[in-house]
């Protein structure tokens, strides 16, 4: 029984690989520095997986930004824009269709983002042509393979995106074709991969699909077909494992029927039912099955019991040679290794796993298989004991949700009534402009907070520091003329971060880093108990702001799907129960806020997309609760009241029925990356609310000319009306620098001027 991972964090414990890009980004180190530490970062994760004593060890899962991204560079697929640009290395390329271009002469905006199926991780969108062929550019792959084969004497395991995964992941930069239609041209150049690293030494590759886990289109059915008819010609010479993860693959499992593939892994955390099918259908094959069976997107130990019966299930029918066992996808989503927290409580520390711990996880199964039932019992009487602990259950908060009426989440008047209540008290212009809620983060605030939060500042001092970077913000914007001010976030960590450390029920981290994209990285929470709001969490910073301007001042809060989706969640009770306790909390939050003279409020909710079960027999019942949690935290205002909610780097086109059951006054939304591809969705639907389709890519340095943002409001009037279009960034402007957002907003706002003058008769 083999044991083996699927790919490991890349980012260091410490955040190196973060903080090395961005040296070398800003010319403070070169590219020699930079690819050391890559180095060191890839070595340490073998030698740890190795020490741990896994079978097979990933490679080539580690990347200076996207796998995505390093999957087009291996394959040629670079945009034609990025082609022509004179480069002294690859990776100033790589970084630059990641990033944009504006130097030299050259003004190129960065690749689309969007995010990897329903998790919170972002990848470069591949661009694709008709008749476009691909070739080997990148040795990367090839180059790893030797690294790790010097460095660990165990099996090293390459891994791919497959081809009909990566062709999905793309989009058509021409109309007249469909992607999948390059799957002849794609696949040769996988074989001379696979081929070479054959030839290199190695006797497994992973071939990611997790394309197998959604509803395929008959293009895409094909394309799988043709792939794996070719591929598994070959596989007599290598050991190919075809990998998926996310869901099941029990509707998809007929495309197997006649390939000859060596190893199949699924995903029995997500989708545990499918067991039975697969097994089924592998009896009288020799395919040997791989257990996706540790958690890699959340947390918490392993329920050992739970494991041990899928095993011993799969060993009873297919023989133990033919089973390996596994986390059930990368451990790319959570953090490295629970011994660098060293401030959370025993009683829930001892409950938690990360990617160090969860290789460990693996270790314990097969010696639990093997006769050890030691291992099993301690796990089984740790299971039971934090079953009925005080520190993770509420009564009265559990009693909140029970109690949830239907004018509970209903507002007192339906938009249009709502709207006209709203133009009359706020009387702001046509295409009013706004931010989404984050200014720059600069070195001087996060050592500012840095320093309060290690008790080397008082609270006097601290806060008498913030009161001057609002007052600062402010007046920018002021100058800037913004219609809509914000306060500037300076006392925030991070959006979801900052609401968990006021809430009861949740526990922050010292190092729990997880990439989002590029150099971005967050500290998911962690929610181990029932969730409540203690006190006021946002009313005094706000109110400050309101009181230093005569300007409309808007309230930022992070909404409960949100909340929800971008922390590790407890898995002990239905998430819905999870989502309407936060949202009740946000709710006395909105209020408190209305209350004390904030008019404006946004909920944000970007996550709202990803959380979008990926099977669309499963939408139905996810946007149920969903919903319902958002108008919940939002619904108990009065009219004049109004109500934004902003969502980011997602496809909203087939949603945008389910965000509009939102019932937000105004919705932002990204759409500059795409060039407001979002908007050809509103020939087939007619939003009924106001929208800010954004027109400034806040996650490239890049400034965006005047003309350019005049563009996109011009795209954006030829299919919403007027008087419903706001004008702002794509994003909060957090991770930016100064010079960028003072020239980037004057030229938004300018726009938004001309736009009056030209687009209103």
């Amino acid at each position: 029984m083999l044991k083996h991972n699927l790919g490991y964090p890349r980012i260091g414990i410490q955040r190196e690989l973060k903080k090395y890009c961005e040296f070398y980004w800003s010319n403070k180190i070169g590219l020699k520095n930079l690819l050391n530490i890559g180095y060191k970062i890839r070595k340490k994760n073998w030698v740890t997986q190795e020490n741990a004593g896994l079978d097979l060890i990933p490679c080539n899962d580690f990347s200076f930004y996207d796998h995505v991204l390093d999957m087009s560079f291996l394959l040629g697929s670079i945009p034609k824009s990025y082609s022509l640009i004179p480069m002294k290395h690859d990776i100033d390329l790589y970084f630059s269709m990641a990033r944009g271009v504006q130097k030299d002469g050259w003004d190129i905006k960065a690749m689309e983002m969007t995010k990897w199926f329903n998790t919170n991780y972002h990848y470069i969108v591949p661009e694709f042509y008709k008749n476009q062929k691909f070739y080997i550019l990148s040795q990367k792959i090839f180059n790893e393979f030797e690294e790790v084969s010097k460095v660990i004497k165990k099996i090293p395991k390459p891994v791919l995106i497959g081809p009909v995964t990566y062709l999905f992941l793309g989009k058509e930069k021409e109309n007249s074709f469909h992607r999948m239609d390059l799957i002849e041209n794609i696949v040769p150049v996988y074989i001379q991969i696979i081929k070479k690293l054959k030839d290199q030494g190695a006797t497994w590759i992973q071939i990611d699909e997790p394309i197998l886990v959604l509803d395929l289109s008959q293009k895409e059915i094909e394309a799988f077909q043709y792939a794996y008819q070719e591929i598994s010609k070959i596989c007599s010479k290598i050991n190919i494992l075809l990998t998926s993860y996310f869901d099941g693959i029990s509707e998809n499992i007929f495309l197997l029927k006649n390939l000859s593939i060596p190893a199949l892994h699924i995903d029995v955390i997500e989708d545990p039912k499918q067991l039975e099918i697969i097994l089924d259908f592998l009896i009288d094959k020799k395919t040997i099955l791989s257990l996706g069976l540790i958690d890699g997107r959340n947390i918490w130990k392993n329920n050992y019991v739970h494991s041990i019966k899928k095993i011993e299930k799969a060993i009873k029918l297919l023989g133990e040679k033919r089973v390996m066992i596994a986390p059930n996808c990368s451990l790319l989503h959570i953090p490295i290794d629970i011994g660098s927290e060293h401030s959370i409580p025993m009683d829930i520390k001892e409950k938690m796993s990360f990617a160090k711990q969860k290789i460990y996880e693996l270790i314990d199964l097969e010696n639990i298989i093997k006769g050890n039932h030691s291992i099993l019992i301690k796990n089984l009487n740790f299971l039971e004991k934090t079953q009925t602990s005080f520190i993770f259950h509420d009564k009265k908060v559990k009693e909140r949700v029970i109690k949830i009426k239907d004018k509970d989440i209903k507002r007192k008047s339906p938009f249009n009534i709502r709207q006209k209540k709203q133009h009359q008290k706020f009387n702001l212009p046509l295409f009013p402009t706004t931010t989404i809620g984050s200014f720059p983060q600069t070195k001087e605030i996060r050592n500012l907070r840095s320093k309060f939060r290690k008790k080397k500042l008082s609270k006097e001092e601290y806060e008498k520091k913030i009161k001057e970077f609002i007052i600062d913000v402010i007046r920018k914007q002021e100058k800037i003329n913004l219609d809509v001010l914000v306060h500037g976030e300076f006392e925030r960590n991070d959006m979801v971060e900052f609401f968990s450390e006021k809430l009861k029920g949740f526990i922050s981290t010292e190092n729990g880093w997880v990439q989002s994209y590029g150099s971005r990285c967050v500290k998911p929470p962690i929610i181990y108990g029932d969730i409540s709001r203690i006190s006021d969490m946002t009313v005094k910073w706000i109110c400050f702001a309101k009181s230093k301007t005569d300007k409309l001042m808007k309230g930022m809060l992070t909404g409960p799907v949100t909340i929800l989706l971008w922390s590790f969640v407890r898995n002990d009770q239905p998430i819905s129960t999870t989502a309407y306790q936060i949202a009740w909390a946000i709710r006395d939050e909105v209020e408190s806020l209305e209350k004390s003279g904030i008019k404006i409020i946004q909920i944000d909710e970007p996550a709202i997309r990803e959380g979008l079960p990926l099977k669309k027999k499963d939408w139905d019942t996810y946007f149920n609760w969903a919903i319902k949690a958002f108008r919940l935290s939002s619904s108990g205002v009065e009219d004049e009241t109004q109500i934004h909610t902003h969502m980011c780097y997602s496809e909203f086109n087939d949603i945008l029925k389910h965000i509009a059951d939102l019932d937000a006054d105004v919705i932002t939304l990204e759409t500059s990356r795409s060039r407001m591809e979002l908007l050809k969705a509103f020939s087939k639907f007619s939003y009924p609310n106001e929208i800010g389709p954004g027109v400034y890519d806040i996650h490239s340095p890049r400034i965006p000319t005047v003309e350019e943002i005049f563009d996109l409001i011009q795209k954006a009037s030829n299919r919403i009306p007027i008087r419903n279009i706001w004008i702002n960034p794509d994003c909060g402007l957090k991770t930016r620098k100064w010079d960028e957002v003072i020239k980037s907003l004057k030229n938004m706002t300018e726009s938004a001027r001309i736009a009056r003058k030209k687009l209103i008769n």
